[in-house]
């Protein structure tokens, strides 16, 4: 088991791309979790003793679920299971307060007290802060507040604390013991980062059959929901947020039909890969498609199968692929097709603008200038 998941770490390391790194660890690689106690400093854990949680119920559903990521993740390190609560008049002594700008009342209401600042999150993308408040309620002697921008800034800074107190992204899919502390403080200050300057960064799961694929199906079934949900944690530890997903033979949106939902929960904005137009998989027009995948002579059939695609994703987050490449990730004809690719892509675009029924300009496209597109593109 551990040397197949080794495997995979290999596979999955080198599809990493859009300027994420593997070896930064943490999202913040300044300390700020420490192991000596200090009356500056807040106690995370603490003489056997751990903070509780205070997160909203309305706050977005992932960001509750990666609070209980954060739980596991104190568990590991201290064998601690921290409180958790949801409203501030049930808090007492120290608590970590966890929620997002404008979908969490707590924050908000922390934010009118002039407890913390809402200018370095309001409109901002991917942010968040980490700060420790003195006295932020009626008997609550110091809190640790992780605010967020938006649902990707809190769940970056909840993993943030997680790294910083030793959790590897990694633990999983390379399997990166956990050291156990019985002192874990946080040192005053506002920690955070700026908005990322790569907009879209994640991975893109190519070659997986058959290492990748024989062990999804040997522990979880396929490449489901199951499978997945190591796949996301470990991109938003890693501060990414994009993926495209197995494409041999596989359909994301079709092998689980809660694929799409549990991308959607945790902020994961989905694409397909560069032969793989407007949300369908390839492996989609074998099962669904009519007639021949060829734009020339079966535009109709194409123009459908492409326009349900959309219709499915929805106003999930997305990146919709562009362009076209021959069956089986061929090319579509000899020579250079420069007029048919592009009248393939304002097809395309049309689709877009006409299902979504806003401007094109409205939705994150993209198009891979892969082989023989790259001498298209160049003439």
């Amino acid at each position: 088991m551990h040397f197949i998941k080794s495997h995979i770490l290999k596979v999955i390391a080198m599809l990493f791309f859009f300027g994420l790194s593997i070896t930064s660890y943490a999202i913040n690689p300044e300390k700020y979790v420490v192991n000596q106690q200090a009356p500056e400093n807040f106690p995370l854990v603490s003489k056997g003793k751990i903070a509780s949680i205070l997160v909203s119920e309305n706050d977005f559903k992932g960001v509750l679920r990666v609070t209980g990521h954060l739980e596991n993740d104190f568990f590991k390190i201290s064998d601690l299971h921290p409180k958790r609560i949801s409203k501030i008049s049930e808090a007492s002594d120290f608590v970590i307060i966890i929620g997002t700008l404008g979908k969490s009342e707590i924050i908000d209401q922390l934010v009118r007290e002039g407890k913390i600042d809402g200018s370095q999150l309001k409109g901002k993308w991917e942010k968040f802060t980490t700060q420790i408040v003195d006295n932020p309620s009626k008997g609550i002697k110091k809190a640790l507040v992780i605010a967020g921008s938006d649902k990707r800034g809190t769940i970056y800074g909840i993993y943030d604390l997680s790294s910083q107190m030793g959790i590897s992204p990694w633990y999983f899919w390379a399997d990166v013991p956990v050291k156990k502390q019985s002192e874990l403080h946080v040192l005053p200050g506002i920690h955070t980062k700026n908005e990322p300057k790569v907009k879209y960064r994640g991975i893109f799961i190519n070659d997986e059959a058959p290492a990748l694929s024989g062990w999804a199906f040997e522990n979880y079934g396929g490449f489901n929901t199951k499978f997945y949900d190591n796949v996301f944690e470990l991109i938003l530890r890693m501060k990414g947020n994009y993926l495209w997903p197995s494409m041999w033979g596989r359909m994301f949106y079709v092998d689980d039909a809660q694929n799409a939902d549990l991308a959607d929960e945790y902020g994961i904005v989905m694409g397909t890969s560069h032969h793989e137009p407007l949300a369908r998989a390839h492996a989609e027009w074998a099962k669904f498609g009519k007639g021949k995948w060829d734009f020339s002579t079966n535009s109709e059939n194409l123009n459908n199968f492409w326009k349900e695609g959309i219709k499915r994703m929805g106003n999930k987050e997305a990146i919709v692929t562009v362009g076209m490449r021959g069956d089986g990730d061929e090319p579509m004809t000899e020579g250079t097709a420069i007029g048919l690719l592009e009248n393939i892509v304002k097809t395309q675009r049309n689709i877009i603008s006409e299902v979504t029924k806003k401007p094109i300009e409205d939705t994150p496209q993209m198009w891979a200038l892969y082989k023989e597109v790259q001498d298209y593109y160049d003439k």
